[in-house]
């Protein structure tokens, strides 16, 4: 069964939440996986928007998902800047050097 657009953005509202699920569980490595699993479905996504268009009803659920995403979005920040914070400070004080 072919792949239509919107399963494009499910697929990647699927994947921000587990990169969610991930970030609660502090599995940052696990994170990385799950954007880069995004980063795969956003360019298959922009190739398919190329010939395909949604109807009035999908837009809308684009809408919603598109919603969800930017909120698992904002609680990934979040979960992530104490983790973030540290490897500043592992890094604060030793030389920087450009080869």
């Amino acid at each position: 069964m072919p792949q239509m657009l919107i399963d494009f953005y499910k697929a990647i509202e699927d994947s921000s939440a587990k990169m969610l699920e991930a970030a609660k569980a502090e599995d940052w490595d696990g994170v990385m996986r799950f954007e880069g699993a995004c980063a795969v479905l956003i360019e298959q996504l922009r190739q398919r928007a190329r010939s395909e268009e949604l109807d009035a009803a999908s837009r809308a659920e684009k809408t919603r998902i598109m919603q969800r995403i930017l909120h698992n979005d904002a609680q990934i920040r979040y979960l992530a800047e104490p983790w973030l914070a540290h490897c500043e400070q592992r890094f604060e004080g030793q030389r920087q050097f450009l080869h």
